[in-house]
């Protein structure tokens, strides 16, 4: 069980080193330190070791920017031209009337509007100019944003909160003061809203974190500490997220965005008691529902009690909001427990959730599904609609809008300004960083790799002058040694896991620091479901390889779309097909593990990095490993044509074992991930 990160900077471990380089083993950045270069929170609010550069700072390379592109032209970037909820004709977010425009048009303007921006494309930040240039200025005179919606007698304020987030974007890439005036006037506006009627109904009490966030944003930024009471309001009108022992909810969304809310008021009152719930929330849905591989939960729609089998999945809208939460806390506690939380969903879960061309996506993905269909599966499945498993662009009404933020979220916080004047690589994914460092000097840093997927990754630092300033490596807790050199030079070697080096010295143009991540094979055993078992090779978790057979439908099909799926006049859906996955090999296999001696029942093959950036695919993988499993005849598809549930260890086995191979199962579409474990 993790336990609360402590909010101090811990002693640093000094390591002797060549004189003009400082190494220091840290828990955290120092939140204490006063950044010069961007505005850390101001008081009373609690100081952030982290904070997040600007939008397009970070420009991805490799196969995260061939994944941004492939975005770009697939679902979310010409969602615009297929959805019928983002139709421009009588939209209620153009002209604050109309009769469609709920949360779709926000949910899907956050992401897109952060893509835009990465990518400094031209024709996406039109787009994206049309829609915010409507919200601004159809602000009622009240202040409020957006459309007069209620739930119930309850003004709506959840699907203002996503609007929000893009707004914050939006300022970020442009710097228009506008943005800073009409969130200060939407805010003062929520302020009045009578106690009684306030956040009640179906999702925005549960949602409230997302509302209280971006209230910190605007006062960070515009210093009016009239609206920090607020946060008050909020956090009072907000389902109790400290519970003990249980959650409010167990919506699996509402768990991905909820679970952060006592953390962010935290940020305004102190309380270390409030930090800790949010630690409490996200162990307390692991312990009773996410007990398998991915970084995820069972919550295909709600947790339920006895369903958390890992063949039961997540929304992909919980899988990204995951993500967002676990950044959102990076920023916060500077816990490299949540970077490695995040990269673990990013890596796992989140690329087996769209097809390979990111045209299409499935509602619920899950660590163990041997089949991706259109068919009821419930009560297996808790929501009792069609399409929950099949890959379609016209269906999933809310993961449809919102999945694009995922990738480019996650690329803004690879590597992050700290409070004393330098930066920290938090994720690692290629990229082109430009940042201010010690006295507002403009730094380049260039982070070469093709990490997940290879153990090496080398910064190349260009300063615009000679300057000293601290540079963090987060160095995740899977792994037990690392080596860190400076231009060739060993400054380090040894344990780190869970912990950051800091690199201190005068850097100038060119100099090279090469971080080495040993990557090995390791078992995680699932007690609370069967004693499964998972394998892992770094941040990666491995899953069965099986062959996919790809079925096309027209995704207009009654049969592959939910009753609420709407799209637009005229759309080619030649164009977006909608696919059905099924097993062409055997998937029912234990896994033979000696614990003892795990390089014995694994043998890692390493393949040409593919040439076309796609390694989250059976054929771009770039890593294979041997295996050796058992088939268990009858565990096969239960009654509702769903992957059924673990076998017992009584179940009947093969006599023989088999051959398999194992793949990384972020690249599988298919994927059996939590295996029985088997004896020789």
């Amino acid at each position: 069980m993790k336990r609360l990160f402590l909010l101090i900077l811990t002693p640093c471990l000094w390591l002797p080193v060549q004189a003009q380089t400082t190494v220091s083993v840290v828990e955290s950045p120092n939140r204490n330190a006063t950044s010069v270069n961007y505005t850390n929170y101001r008081a009373p609010l609690q100081q952030a070791p982290l904070l997040k550069l600007p939008v397009g700072n970070v420009q991805p390379k490799g196969w995260l920017r061939k994944y941004l592109e492939l975005q770009r032209d697939g679902l979310n970037g010409q969602l615009g031209t297929v959805s019928a909820w983002l139709d421009k004709n009588n939209n209620q977010w153009l002209s604050n009337q109309g009769d469609h425009g709920w949360e779709e048009v926000p949910y899907w303007l956050r992401g897109y509007c952060s893509l835009a921006f990465i990518l400094n494309d031209d024709n996406m930040k039109k787009e994206v100019q049309t829609w915010i240039n409507a919200v601004l200025s159809n602000q009622s005179s009240n202040g409020r944003l957006g459309p007069d919606g209620y739930d119930g007698n309850s003004p709506d304020l959840w699907a203002k909160m996503p609007m929000l987030w893009a707004l914050q974007t939006y300022y970020e890439g442009t710097g228009q003061s506008r943005v800073l005036t009409a969130m200060n006037r939407h805010f003062k506006w929520e302020k009045t809203i009578n106690d009684d009627i306030f956040l009640k109904g179906a999702w925005q009490s549960k949602r409230a974190a997302d509302n209280m966030w971006s209230v910190i944003w605007l006062y960070n930024r515009n210093g009016d500490a009239a609206i920090l009471p607020l946060l008050d309001k909020l956090h009072k009108a907000s389902v109790d997220w400290t519970m003990q022992g249980d959650l409010p909810n167990y919506h699996g969304v509402n768990v991905a965005q909820g679970f952060r809310e006592p953390a962010t008021y935290y940020v305004y009152t102190g309380q270390q008691d409030m930090l800790q719930a949010t630690y409490n929330a996200h162990n307390e849905m692991r312990k009773r529902y996410g007990q398998m591989p991915g970084g995820m939960y069972a919550a295909d729609e709600n947790a339920r009690a006895g369903y958390y089998d890992p063949r039961n999945g997540a929304e992909t809208c919980a899988i990204i909001e995951q993500m967002a939460s676990d950044e959102i806390m990076m920023g916060i506690t500077g816990d490299i427990f949540w970077a490695d939380h995040c990269e673990n969903v990013a890596f796992n879960s989140l690329p087996a959730a769209l097809m390979p061309d990111m045209r299409s996506l499935r509602y619920i993905t899950s660590a163990n599904m041997a089949i991706s269909d259109e068919k009821n599966h419930a009560p297996s499945i808790d929501n009792s609609l069609r399409g929950m498993l099949s890959m379609s662009p016209f269906s999933s009404r809310c993961c449809q809008h919102n999945h694009g933020m995922g990738w480019p979220y996650f690329t803004e916080h690879l590597m992050m300004a700290t409070a004393d004047n330098g930066v920290a690589a938090m994720l690692y994914a290629a990229n082109e960083t430009k940042a201010k460092v010690a006295d507002g000097v403009n730094l380049r840093i260039e982070e070469a790799t093709h990490y997940p997927f290879e153990e090496t990754i080398t910064f190349t630092l260009h300063p615009e002058k000679e300057v000293t300033f601290p540079l963090y490596l987060r160095i995740p807790a899977w792994t037990d040694d690392v080596m860190v050199t400076v231009n060739g030079t060993t400054q380090f070697t040894g344990n780190a896991a869970g912990k950051y080096i800091c690199l201190s010295q005068q850097w100038k143009e060119g100099d090279v620091v090469a971080l080495s991540l040993p990557m090995k094979v390791k078992s995680t055993v699932w007690q609370q479901n069967k004693s499964s078992v998972s394998v892992n090779y770094g941040p990666l978790t491995l899953s069965l390889k099986i062959d996919e057979e790809y079925e096309a439908h027209d995704s207009r099909d009654h049969e592959f779309v939910q009753d609420d799926s709407h799209w637009q006049e005229g759309v080619d859906a030649s164009l977006w097909p909608c696919y059905v996955l099924r097993a062409k090999s055997d998937w029912n296999y234990g896994l033979v593990v000696d614990e003892q001696n795990l390089p014995i029942s694994f043998n890692v093959i390493r393949k040409s990095y593919p040439e076309n950036e796609c390694p989250f695919t059976l054929d771009g993988t770039p890593l294979e490993f041997t295996a050796v499993g058992r088939q268990i005849p009858s565990w096969k598809f239960d009654a509702t044509g769903m992957t059924d549930m673990l076998p017992t260890k009584f179940a009947p086995r093969a006599t023989e074992t088999t051959p398999i191979t194992l793949i990384p199962m972020g690249a599988a579409r298919l994927r059996i991930s939590a295996f029985p474990r088997e004896k020789e």
